[in-house]
């Protein structure tokens, strides 16, 4: 039963979609399990680029995807992504879950006016749809899009969010003429929707009890963890190796190994705690060398230094066993890199990062240097093979896999497909689960 949880170590945007897609190759099944459209998993491939906010990556190779109870799902926005990859001439093969949370318009208004703006939130509407659905009484879901009582249940909804709905200016007029302008679009997304629906629980469940490589998505990263992560400047969903399971609806025991990914530093959108944090000239040059703005949002990114504490930290919340790297190539041309080891917080040294905003916020980095390298013909080290990798880089990797007691399974060395240079212990963890030789 060989299922993989593809996780995020730092505040997201780690390059889990380019991990995906190149895990993609060999899986039968790609699985969403959290967030919503605030997701941006880019793929470069194929001279395409693509940028996913629903869909699991995987389609980029036109695999069999599915969309998991645990995602708040944005009709509007999943029309968009299917009409994209058509455009694009891609197969679309996926299933989304009936009991997936649905995320509607009123949601992303509420986002914008709200807390969108304290907490650095992609005013996706996120926050307010998975607020509905913790409360049940206001909360939708696909499944209920498709019942023949939907008319009753939205304006039940409506009648009692109404209040929150002036109060954020959101509803200016007259609610029955909202309501109808909702029933009408609501009949847009049924029709597209029908062909899509399905039990996610069934279709995953019985790919791994088939055998099938089934690949587990994660959106965001594990600091941005409603639980786990620096609440409040976090996201609304379980971003962790865990959310898996409930997200989607399988056991704990079906899962064989957790992929972490980070980069080969650290970024992060919005508010929040952020002890490596570089300005200045030093972040000018990771910003633009890493085109760190945001899939979704486009706002650019904070940038920093590598951050081991944190990497402990979501190892042990996430069980990683594997690592890939993205973006070491961004770090060439610095003759000295810095990489925290320890946090000092009121004198006392953390070596795993506390996941708390307050005790982050006055973390002290302890940082060590490593040697820098020199800019190279990537495309040449990646047809060469993991043994032709720079001495440096890969010093700089073995140092990563000491101190967070991983396995490295790949590296990016730039935004392509094709750059993605495959580490030894890749083939040693597909070959493991799915008799798979790279």
């Amino acid at each position: 039963m060989p299922a993989i949880v593809v996780v995020g170590m730092q505040f997201g945007d780690e390059s889990k979609g380019a991990v995906v897609d190149f895990l993609a190759e060999w899986a039968d099944l790609v699985v969403r399990y959290n967030g919503g459209s605030n997701a941006g998993h880019t793929v470069v491939a194929e001279g395409s680029k693509y940028k996913f906010h629903l869909v699991p990556s995987g389609a980029a190779r036109g695999r069999r995807c599915v969309i998991g109870a645990g995602v708040a799902f944005d009709p509007e926005v999943f029309m968009e992504e299917i009409g994209a990859l058509r455009d694009k001439g891609k197969g679309v093969d996926v299933l989304v879950s009936l009991k997936a949370t649905l995320l509607l318009p009123y949601h992303k208004e509420l986002d914008a006016s709200l807390a969108g703006e304290s907490l650095g939130t992609t005013r996706r509407g996120i926050g307010p749809a998975y607020q509905d659905k913790m409360a049940r009484v206001t909360g939708l879901r696909v499944k209920d899009l498709f019942s023949g009582d939907f008319a009753k249940k939205l304006r039940k909804v409506l009648e009692l969010k109404e209040a929150e709905l002036r109060r954020a200016n959101v509803l200016r007029g007259n609610l029955e003429d909202y309501y109808n302008e909702l029933l009408r679009r609501a009949e847009v997304w049924r029709e597209f929707l029908r062909p899509f629906i399905g039990e996610d629980h069934v279709e995953v469940n019985e790919a791994i009890a088939r055998g099938k490589l089934v690949i587990f998505e994660g959106a965001q990263g594990t600091m941005l963890d409603v639980d786990h992560g620096t609440y409040p400047y976090v996201t609304s969903s379980s971003t962790v190796a865990g959310g898996a399971c409930t997200g989607v609806g399988v056991s704990p025991l079906a899962i064989d190994a957790v992929l972490g990914v980070c980069k080969a530093y650290t970024s992060r959108v919005g508010a929040g705690p952020f002890p490596t944090e570089l300005f200045g000239s030093e972040a000018e040059y990771l910003r633009e060398r890493g085109g760190e703005y945001g899939t979704t949002t486009g706002r650019p990114r904070r940038v920093g230094w590598l951050d081991i504490p944190m990497l402990r930290y979501s190892s042990l919340v996430n069980g990683v066993g594997y690592l890939a790297i993205r973006k070491l190539d961004v770090l060439s041309g610095m003759k000295r890199i810095k990489v925290a080891v320890a946090y000092e917080i009121d004198g006392e040294e953390h070596r795993i990062a506390p996941p708390y905003a307050e005790e982050m916020s006055r973390a002290e980095p302890v940082y060590v240097e490593l040697e820098g390298w020199r800019e190279l013909d990537w495309r040449s080290i990646v047809r060469e093979g993991w043994e032709s990798l720079p001495e440096e880089m890969r010093a700089y990797v073995e140092f990563l896999e000491r101190e967070l007691n991983v396995r490295t399974v790949m590296v990016g060395l730039g935004p392509e497909r094709e750059m993605t240079l495959v580490a030894p212990a890749l083939s040693e963890l597909l070959g493991s689960l799915a008799g798979v030789r790279i």
